[in-house]
């Protein structure tokens, strides 16, 4: 038996078993697939600055945690990182993260988006995806 639990833009069907399940198959086998998609649900700026933030506190709490050895401050690393992106998804983007259909390449995806942006390189990338200026800040 599978119920629906709706929950705005992080709905996930619950299954019998008690797994998650999504709401649509894999449709990426692989990284070099996933990309485009992934910045297709970034198109926004806003969205993508939001994640910026979270990267960047999850990275400074990373640090933090290490260099006082208060490795209980671990746990907040992913807190930091996850919260404003999901917020940001949605509030601005009013969409389902990717993090719950693809958990690690939507880790590495934050993070070479995060790099490309810092790089001066992003630009470019979004509009391979199909992201141009004029869709971006709709």
């Amino acid at each position: 038996m599978t119920r629906r639990f709706p929950v705005g833009p992080l709905a996930v069907i619950w299954v019998s078993d008690g797994s998650f399940a999504e709401n649509h198959m894999r449709e990426h086998q692989n990284f070099e697939s996933f990309w485009p998609h992934y910045l297709r649900e970034h198109a926004r700026p806003a969205t993508r600055h939001w994640h910026y933030v979270g990267s960047t506190l999850a990275i400074l709490v990373l640090l933090g945690a290490i260099l006082t050895q208060s490795w209980w401050a671990l746990l907040a690393v992913p807190l930091a990182g996850y919260f404003f992106a999901w917020v940001s998804h949605a509030f601005v983007e009013r969409n389902r993260p990717a993090t719950f259909t693809y958990p690690l390449w939507s880790l590495i995806g934050d993070f070479r988006m995060y790099l490309m942006f810092l790089t001066g390189r992003l630009d470019a990338e979004l509009e391979r995806a199909g992201i141009g200026a004029a869709s971006a800040e709709a």
